[in-house]
């Protein structure tokens, strides 16, 4: 899988609520264009979940914060499509390249994970078979499984991880550097 002109970011369509960001990918011969879109416009939680009716603010944020997660979730998802890893596949080549040649384990893996869950071995396993990484048992404790990146995983989370970058450029592109430190400040109270 080849990234082509280390993302050629051209506008192929905009109309009034989605840029369309084409990414042009070799992969077995075949091009495929990554297509981000700006996801979070305008949302208005009441036309969303479809209600006339005042939404307490306490519900009505919790609701929000769930539609904001599930949106970027598709839009990062969708930008890993063409790479076909999933975002938690994706967590998991980066906090192994964090580890910088250094073993990785099941369970440093699952403490680092931004969305953890029970089936890091599945996603390890998947990310074996694509050969994006090497799992081995530890020569000084057999009962201990050491994980790594390879060459190649390094080389295509390099790609996707430009992909990324500019989907979260994408969406954030409505905020200013302050709302964005102020929006922290706020999330950092949960």
């Amino acid at each position: 899988m080849v990234l082509k002109s280390k993302i050629s970011q051209s506008y192929i369509a905009y109309n009034f609520l989605t840029k369309i960001y084409r990414f042009h990918i070799e992969k077995n011969e075949k091009q495929i264009y990554i297509c981000i879109y700006n996801c979070c416009n305008d949302m208005n939680v009441e036309e969303i979940i479809k209600t006339n009716k005042t939404i307490p603010l306490q519900t009505r944020t919790i609701i929000h914060l769930s539609l904001v997660s599930n949106k970027l979730s598709e839009a990062m998802g969708n930008a890993l499509k063409p790479f076909e890893v999933s975002l938690q596949q994706f967590n998991v080549l980066r906090i192994l390249k964090g580890q910088k040649g250094t073993a990785a384990n099941l369970s440093t893996l699952n403490e680092r994970m931004v969305s953890r869950m029970s089936n890091t071995t599945r996603l390890v396993d998947k990310l074996i078979l694509k050969g994006f990484v090497n799992r081995c048992v530890c020569e000084t404790n057999r009962r201990k499984v050491e994980i790594f990146i390879t060459k190649e995983g390094e080389k295509v989370l390099d790609q996707m991880s430009d992909v990324i970058k500019t989907a979260e450029t994408i969406a954030v592109q409505n905020f200013t550097e302050f709302e964005l430190k102020e929006l922290n400040q706020l999330l950092d109270k949960f």
